[in-house]
């Protein structure tokens, strides 16, 4: 039997998936290779659903590396739930005539691109290329998932928008940014806007911390800005900052659902409505009349057309994946590091204590982000150095100097150390 070539779009959408999906065809099709696109994820293909199926030829997929979203669509749909599932996609792969697979996704995919392959014992090789805006795959440091660039850039020129129109009106906005572990997305977007604060889950180093206290970095943030001669600022939020606080104030935020994979659904908890009127609440029991505003960022980022750079960068992961695959290769997740080709074996992903991939966070201790903490402006170790200045802060707050160490001090605790660079 001659090869043939399916290739599955897996989770949320993410600029540069029908690159991928162009260049892998077009590489396949110059090899005499046969192409499927499977349509909706996994989803048809669990249901043993053989017209998901359409045939990929370079004529069709030529021009497609130009647009947004998925021309195959996507869905969360999880073959590992169940284990009747995945037998059904490897035997409706079989029955496709498939001996290769390239799954394009996030951390759920990849764990279910290696679960198909260890299911089908070599009779279909798989690998995938990885795909998230939050930028969360354990890839090297400095290598990002595609998808991410145009998400922050996109991001940027909103918050740029955002910062025009607080400092007009005089009025701060809460922009709760995707990204469902981590805040590498919250955190490029904050950092390249020159936001005034950025909040990601990493920086409460894996503890469990109270609403109170996310909402008193932002209310600490606002006193701090009004004492420097600003009334106006935006903050952005990584939504992820939800799994940091206490399973038992989720509640306040909405109804708490999970998806196929298990994970909450984050877009369902309203954090920013709920950070909004803490905040105000917060501020007119201080005295202070500031108009806040919630603004959640992420749909609008994950359907972006490609920016040049994931334009790029999806091609080469494409035709890569496609020729990897072409050449005999399985059971890999696709990279480029330092212009080449490096295939990452799926098990070497993997977690021990999970049994999930491993997600890539945010590395608090680096000079990155250390930077982009001292260009926030939220009250910081130095302030309580300062007696003028935390007098000046205190007296924002209408309360003596010891109330406001008691109540806004224990946010340094977390503060990284001085940035030195000799």
């Amino acid at each position: 039997m001659s090869d043939r070539l399916a290739i599955v779009v897996g989770g949320g959408p993410a600029p540069g998936i029908n690159s991928v999906i162009a260049a892998a065809t077009i590489h396949a099709r110059l090899r005499e290779v046969e192409v499927l696109g499977i349509r909706d994820g996994f989803e048809r293909l669990m249901q043993a659903d053989t017209t998901c199926a359409a045939p990929l030829d370079i004529e069709r997929v030529s021009r497609i590396h130009f647009l947004g979203g998925s021309v195959l669509r996507t869905s969360r749909a999880n073959p590992t739930a169940d284990p009747e599932a995945l037998g059904r996609v490897v035997s409706t792969l079989r029955e496709l005539g498939v001996t290769m697979l390239l799954t394009i996704g996030g951390d759920d995919t990849a764990f279910s691109a290696r679960a198909i392959a260890g299911a089908a014992s070599g009779a279909i090789r798989v690998a995938h290329v990885p795909k998230t805006i939050d930028n969360d795959l354990d890839l090297p440091a400095n290598i990002n998932t595609f998808g991410y660039e145009t998400a922050r850039h996109v991001g940027v020129g909103i918050v740029h928008s955002l910062m025009v129109d607080a400092k007009t009106t005089s009025r701060w906005y809460i922009v709760v940014a995707m990204g469902r572990k981590a805040g590498h997305l919250a955190l490029g977007i904050g950092k390249s806007a020159g936001a005034t604060v950025t909040i990601i889950p990493e920086e409460f180093n894996g503890d469990k911390v109270t609403l109170d206290e996310v909402a008193d970095i932002l209310v600490g943030a606002i006193i701090k800005r009004s004492v420097l001669g600003r009334h106006d600022g935006v903050a952005v939020v990584a939504e992820g900052v939800c799994l940091a606080i206490e399973p038992s104030e989720l509640a306040s935020l909405g109804l708490v659902e999970r998806d196929e994979h298990g994970n909450i659904r984050l877009s369902e908890l309203d954090l920013g409505r709920v950070l909004q009127g803490e905040v105000s609440r917060r501020l007119a029991e201080l005295g202070h009349c500031t108009t806040i505003v919630a603004k959640d960022l992420g749909y609008e980022l994950r359907s972006a057309a490609p920016i040049p750079i994931d334009l790029e960068y999806t091609r080469d992961l494409g035709y890569c994946g496609a020729r990897y695959l072409i050449q005999g290769g399985s059971s890999a997740m696709v990279s480029m590091q330092q212009g080449r080709f490096v295939p990452i074996p799926l098990d070497e992903l993997m977690d021990p204590r999970s049994d999930r991939m491993r997600v890539r966070l945010v590395d608090i201790q680096s000079t990155r982000y250390a930077i982009a903490r001292r260009y926030m402006i939220r009250i910081r170790r130095d302030d309580f150095e300062d007696a003028a200045g935390v007098e000046a802060l205190a007296f924002a707050c209408g309360c003596d100097v010891a109330a406001f160490k008691s109540r806004f001090e224990p946010q340094t605790r977390r503060e990284p150390p001085p940035v030195q660079l000799t």
